[in-house]
């Protein structure tokens, strides 16, 4: 990745309002000098240069350095962020590398943020009304803190609800929207773990746990404990299933979102089809789901 601040007209992400790397750095809760140890790594693609060359950043730059943050917190060295991000689409935009960040976040251990409204409003690069507070608490990216005036932050919803603030949705169909999402959610959930239970943790308690040691998750008879297990072994088996699920979570939630993904558009495709247009949208439906699953 080509490091540096180079001028750049037209591109590098950069849509609406744009920020000076002071403005870019206070957003992102880093230092000006990290920005621009960032762009001479590669890290940030190189700002647009525009009057009295200045540089300018946008959306993309923002979400970058949300990215780079959560995989540091994963432990990755710079060296490995930087193969991390050549492996993404040069043209990735703001959202999808805010996706990305969102993915990234749910490997990240629960360690809930707590900032108060006027930080909050800051990393939001805007004023925040009751209003978008409480739409903003209707998509899960924020949550009422412990003390009057504090918020919870999800760090991968954050960016993504706050393109939502300024759309005509109206609170009611955000808040439908979240409950549909969170049921079916929770059924999928249900039925991947009774498989995982059933297809594949059941038959490993039955040859003695990961590896087939015995004395693990065995069900040794005459060992106090649930179905014969002493504390020890409980704890066996409870490494065994991380062991188990750590490798399948990226998959299943990868998996779950390209499905979702693919079958979004196809449903929209369908559903905002022009009128008259009803068989040209069913031909593009069959092709796109036969596309979706030859994918």
């Amino acid at each position: 990745m080509a490091g540096g601040t180079t001028v750049v007209h037209g591109t590098g992400g950069v849509d609406g309002p744009t920020l000076t790397v002071d403005e870019l750095a206070a957003r992102a809760g880093v230092t000006v000098r990290t920005v621009r140890f960032y762009g001479t790594r590669g890290l940030l693609p190189p700002p647009v240069i525009g009057p009295r060359r200045v540089g300018r950043y946008g959306p993309e730059h923002l979400s970058r350095l949300a990215l780079i943050e959560e995989l540091q917190r994963q432990g990755m060295t710079l060296a490995a962020i930087e193969r991390y991000l050549e492996q993404l689409p040069p043209d990735i935009g703001a959202q999808d590398l805010a996706i990305h960040r969102a993915l990234v976040a749910t490997w990240v251990p629960d360690s809930a943020e707590v900032v108060g409204r006027d930080e909050l409003a800051r990393r939001l690069g805007r004023a925040l009304g009751d209003a978008d507070v409480e739409r903003l608490t209707a998509m899960g990216a924020v949550a009422p803190g412990t003390e009057p005036g504090t918020f919870r932050v999800d760090p991968g919803l954050l960016p993504l609800a706050a393109e939502l603030l300024d759309l005509p949705i109206p609170y009611e169909t955000i808040l439908a929207a979240r409950t549909v999402l969170v049921e079916h959610a929770r059924s999928v959930a249900y039925e991947l773990t009774r498989l995982l239970r059933d297809e594949v943790w059941q038959p490993i308690r039955d040859r003695g746990g990961v590896g087939g040691r015995n004395g693990g998750v065995d069900g040794v008879d005459g060992v106090d404990g649930v179905d014969g297990r002493g504390p020890a072994d409980a704890e066996s088996a409870a490494e065994d299933l991380r062991m188990l699920s750590a490798p399948i979570r990226p998959l299943v939630v990868q998996a779950l979102v390209t499905a979702f993904q693919r079958s979004l558009k196809e449903e929209l495709r369908t559903a905002f089809a022009e009128p008259g247009a009803e068989a040209v949208a069913a031909t593009d439906t069959g092709t796109g789901s036969r596309a979706a699953s030859d994918g």
